[in-house]
């Protein structure tokens, strides 16, 4: 009986993301509730400037005072925190899709198309995400919007490498053959076979490109190329917390530059993990 209930909580374990995986969902969710209710919570305005206050200490009426321009820190960093998180999914979910789909089709299709979509990932994949967002964002206009068609554009590659590489791995197993003499179509063993057997890989990817992505748009609002004064947004707020910094008040850059971190290695770790469990059902 011992011995079986060492097996069974064995596999138990072996299927769990265990405790650095679990901490780090938790993490991630309390940033999603974040950035989903953040903004509807606070009770002052994130850009009611009042320079009697510049730099003030916490207080009840500033949990985490008041930045160079008098703006309460705890209602700019609860509301850039859509900025940040929206902007990174959307990154995401876009390469995510046009990435999966090109992997699928050059796999399914094979032959010279499979050869050009492959070259052409490695040529896109060469050229820096970062990069090419800032000759986004010269063509038209600093913004949220440029950087999140840039870094779209150079995650793709990232997604339909791994995807293309986990694809052709499936495609050669016996079972697709067996669907193929039934008659069924390629697209429906693609999305009702092949998709569904390297989704865990591919969500486990796309949970570290989260990460890589928080911090590429942190840096284009740092470097003044991404999200505009005076919307709040992490990135930003680190930018503009540098000049606190020489006046030893760090606690702008300081409170933005700690939810980064913590999220980006949220992401990285649960991303890990993830790759970890997918990879040891292979």
């Amino acid at each position: 009986m011992d011995a079986r209930r060492r097996a069974w909580k064995g596999r138990v374990r072996g299927r769990g993301l265990g405790t650095i995986g679990w901490c780090s969902a938790a993490a991630l969710t309390a940033v999603a509730l974040l950035a989903a209710l953040g903004p509807v919570l606070v009770v002052t305005d994130p850009n009611a400037v009042d320079l009697s206050g510049a730099f003030a200490d916490p207080s009840s009426g500033h949990l985490l005072g008041q930045d160079a321009s008098g703006r309460d820190l705890f209602s700019r960093l609860m509301t850039g925190a859509r900025t940040s998180v929206v902007g990174s999914l959307l990154v995401v979910a876009i390469s995510t899709t046009a990435g999966t789909a090109l992997a699928l089709a050059a796999v399914w299709i094979g032959g010279w198309f499979d050869t050009v979509v492959a070259r052409t990932i490695d040529a896109v994949f060469a050229f820096p995400g970062l990069l090419l967002a800032i000759l986004a964002t010269a063509i038209f206009g600093a913004g949220l919007q440029g950087a999140i068609v840039a870094l779209s554009i150079s995650y793709t590659p990232y997604i339909a490498r791994i995807a293309r590489s986990a694809a052709l791995r499936e495609r050669s197993l016996p079972y697709v053959e067996a669907l193929r003499v039934q008659g069924l179509r390629g697209t429906a063993i693609s999305l009702r076979h092949i998709l569904p057997n390297i989704a865990g890989l591919i969500w486990a990817n796309a949970t570290l490109a989260f990460g890589f992505a928080l911090i590429d748009i942190a840096s284009l609002s740092f470097i003044g190329l991404g999200v505009q004064a005076p919307t709040a947004d992490w990135g930003a707020m680190v930018g503009s917390g540098m000049a606190g910094i020489m006046q030893q008040q760090p606690q702008e850059a300081l409170w933005a530059s700690l939810l980064i971190v913590i999220t980006v290695a949220a992401a990285n770790s649960l991303g890990d993990e993830l790759i970890k469990r997918s990879e040891a059902r292979a």
